[in-house]
């Protein structure tokens, strides 16, 4: 049983254009979730909002950054959808993702992305969920590579 979610776009920019998607709420919208709001520093939201006039359903809300180095690396507490938040919404600890931006090979300017989403559990309803997120970070991250990859 798979309990980590690992996915790797190339982005055809530096590393820290790629690490700026993640962390400045002007970007993160235009590929992520329709509103933001992230401080990047070690304690700061995390927080993405898919409904707008619910702030608390489908949301990220409650999630904090735990651990950062700008142009490197971002890791954050995640938690769930509106579907999965009956047995996510209070688990202790939150599911957990990490993202590194590692410079690419070659001479332009590249960035291999891996998402890395850990803290799966067990259970049939855990494993659904991580499921849904497996698929939910693919498509997340190859519309990250598309606006990037076509604007270059």
């Amino acid at each position: 049983m798979q309990n980590v979610i690992h996915h790797k776009v190339r982005l055809q920019c530096a590393p820290q254009r790629a690490f700026e998607m993640f962390t400045v709420n002007r970007h993160i919208v235009r590929w992520l979730a329709p509103e933001a709001d992230v401080k990047p520093e070690v304690g700061g939201r995390y927080h993405l909002f898919w409904d707008k006039n619910d702030p608390q359903k489908d949301s990220s809300y409650g999630c904090k950054i735990t651990a950062i180095e700008h142009g490197r690396f971002l890791s954050f507490e995640w938690t769930s959808f509106e579907q999965f938040d009956n047995f996510m919404g209070d688990a202790d600890p939150r599911t957990h993702c990490v993202v590194f931006f590692l410079r690419g090979e070659g001479e332009t300017p590249a960035t291999d992305v891996h998402l890395i989403h850990s803290g799966w559990r067990s259970s049939p309803e855990w494993q659904d969920a991580r499921d849904w997120y497996d698929g939910a970070w693919k498509k997340a991250l190859l519309d990250l590579q598309r606006l990037i990859n076509e604007s270059s």
